[in-house]
């Protein structure tokens, strides 16, 4: 792990920190992203890690199983486990199956 940057911020009443700009250029972080805000189980640090929302209906291909076969899928493309075919034949072997 590179360098940590590390800057003393405050609470206010509400529990709203700022987040300081050099931290949110270094991470990628801008105006209305998300972040996860998790607590360690000691109660003794805070993890803000930024998060990418996903559409509800695109949720399906980051599940655990779907990414599992995407990377199996991955392995055998790289190491030439393929079959190159057009869309006509692929839809006349699949229609003698």
């Amino acid at each position: 792990m590179g360098k940590v940057h590390e800057e003393l911020v405050k609470v206010n009443e509400r529990g709203t920190i700022t987040i300081p700009s050099e931290i949110r250029k270094a991470v990628g972080l801008a105006g209305n992203d998300m972040v996860l805000v998790a607590a360690s189980e000691d109660g003794n640090s805070i993890l803000i890690k930024p998060q990418v929302a996903i559409d509800k209906s695109q949720a399906w291909f980051w599940t655990e199983g779907w990414q599992s076969e995407e990377k199996k899928s991955a392995e055998d493309f790289e190491a030439g486990r393929v079959t190159r075919t057009t869309a006509k034949e692929f839809l006349e072997e699949i229609g003698n199956w």
